[in-house]
């Protein structure tokens, strides 16, 4: 099911569930939400993306005209667009900025790196919880570089808490904070309380392509997220 932040003649604006592609991918996987948007509305253009995985905040155009406005928006970085993210490892930092170019890497294909020749790419973090393995940040993008969050916070030694491409973990287990986790009584193995990045599109701003208006719209965390930052605060608490 949709959840519409905002629909107005010229943009949509969605919360984009974790799982779900923003536009087909070239393996030919074809539910995604440009296309459940375009059922539902019609003609809709996808201005930016959210990686799979990701949940969050994104912004459809439904003109030619909208899309050129919004798409400039993005180029020329005068969006702002905000994060959380759950880093692995005490970011001692109470906030910062990584500036580090970023291009493809040369061996792995859709993965990509930190690299001289790459584009410039500058993202700003604020630590927002801690715990005594974990941090909670929020994130502001001034560039928009394919795994920009990912890549960056890689390359300063606090992967995501969960990535399976470029953290410590695939998942996060409760058994990982929780030392004398038991299974239950008819269950053989324990099961992932997170199974995706631990990454959240909270907020989004900008210039409405008709009116000019400024426009914020957010979305909350998801409860995935939420229900392990409510384990983190009993069993991982800051030391």
């Amino acid at each position: 099911m949709l959840d519409i932040l905002h629909a107005d003649e010229h943009l949509i604006v969605v919360n984009k569930p974790a799982g779900m592609l923003t536009i087909p991918d070239r393996a030919g996987n074809k539910e995604n939400l440009l296309a459940a948007l375009q059922k539902k509305f019609g003609n809709v253009l996808t201005v930016h993306r959210l990686d799979r995985e990701t949940s969050g905040v994104l912004c459809f155009a439904r003109t030619e005209a909208a899309h050129r406005h919004l798409s400039i928006q993005f180029e020329q970085h005068s969006t702002d667009k905000f994060y959380f993210a759950l880093l692995d490892g005490v970011l001692h930092n109470e906030e910062g900025e990584i500036d580090k170019p970023i291009g493809e890497h040369p061996v792995i294909p859709g993965k990509m790196m930190v690299s001289n020749s790459g584009k410039p790419s500058l993202t700003f973090y604020r630590v927002r919880e801690r715990f005594a393995h974990f941090t909670l940040v929020e994130i502001q993008l001034k560039t928009g570089r394919t795994h920009q969050i990912r890549v960056h916070f890689q390359s300063i030694g606090y992967p995501l808490a969960v990535d399976a491409l470029y953290g410590p973990r695939p998942a996060f287990f409760l058994s990982q904070v929780k030392r004398k986790f038991k299974t239950g009584k008819y269950t053989e193995e324990e099961r992932p309380m997170l199974e995706r990045t631990s990454l959240h599109a909270s907020r989004l701003r900008l210039q409405h392509p008709d009116s000019g208006e400024v426009m914020e719209f957010t979305a909350a965390l998801p409860k995935d997220i939420n229900a392990v930052l409510q384990q983190l605060r009993k069993w991982d608490a800051e030391k």
